[in-house]
């Protein structure tokens, strides 16, 4: 439970420390790569045929309305680019969930395995050639835990996005828009009820580089969340907003690290101004990975 309780100052000191050492030395290639620079977003660049990477990926969602809120997501991938422009992931999660007294959220403290998804990129336009990237992308899951509630049961759901991206400033500043449709679906096992629900989202990023091997920027994500998969019965809102660390440890290896806090948001038929019913106070995440 020790990770479950770094604050937000916890993660941005150890992001200050990264930044001090990370090495000078590793070149940096001209213009960007945007596959694994942004935190929460993705880019349209998905690598060159014949790469393979291994990467972990750890998300926190920390607080809700009331009470003690904290989950802690851990993913394993591996990443190949079988072909020019294509590029598959699979991936394994585990999830650790500490909840106690939150509303309509079960208490529990529990350590499970998630689930596995296939993430499928698709590339339609370099950057390099046309006035900006593209890339449409469709995240397959399924799960034997809600990620939220850590209830038991079965979810399915994909995540579809419409990526794309331009360097604003050669070799300095890359700007990126996420365009997001998320449509779920759950049954529990011990209610036996079914869930459908659908997201839609925009999100846009924007990274600066500061030294030859480091990117520091920030993201702003806003999303919709609605009943049923068809975009039904609106349920709430929320914009996050936050910054973003990219380090080039090595040739081969790299890292990531983002955080973000609700702005701004709002549940169905309240006057609130946030939405700690459908969304978290604090997310972060940080990625790891290695080319081998």
């Amino acid at each position: 439970m020790f990770t479950m309780r770094v604050g937000a100052h916890t993660i941005w000191t150890a992001v200050a420390c990264t930044l001090a050492l990370a090495p000078a030395c590793v070149r940096a290639e001209e213009g960007f790569d945007t596959e694994h620079i942004f935190g929460f977003m993705i880019g349209t660049d998905v690598g060159n045929p014949g790469e393979r990477e291994f990467q972990t990926e750890t998300t926190g969602r920390f607080g809700k309305g009331s009470g003690t809120y904290r989950a802690l997501a851990q993913e394993v991938e591996i990443e190949v680019v079988p072909l020019p422009n294509f590029r598959i992931e699979l991936g394994g999660t585990a999830t650790l969930h500490d909840i106690t007294g939150v509303p309509d959220i079960g208490d529990r403290r529990q350590f499970n395995f998630q689930g596995a998804s296939l993430d499928l990129r698709y590339r339609l336009l370099d950057r390099e050639r046309a006035p900006f990237g593209l890339t449409v992308a469709a995240d397959l899951h399924g799960d034997r835990i809600d990620e939220t509630s850590g209830g038991k049961g079965r979810m399915y759901g994909t995540d579809f996005t419409l990526a794309f991206d331009r360097e604003l400033i050669p070799n300095f500043a890359i700007g990126a828009l996420n365009l997001i449709y998320q449509p779920e679906w759950a049954r529990f096992e011990v209610a036996g009820v079914s869930e459908k629900s659908s997201t839609i989202g925009a999100a846009f990023a924007g990274l600066v580089r500061v030294r030859p091997n480091v990117l520091l920027g920030g993201e702003m994500r806003y999303f919709r969340q609605y009943e049923g998969i068809g975009l039904g019965e609106f349920a709430g809102q929320a914009l996050f907003v936050g910054p973003t660390a990219y380090v080039q440890l090595s040739d081969r290896s790299r890292l990531t690290m983002s955080w973000s806090m609700q702005a701004w948001g709002r549940p169905a038929g309240s006057a609130g101004n946030l939405d700690l019913v459908n969304f978290e106070r604090h997310q972060a995440r940080l990625i790891f990975g290695v080319n081998f």
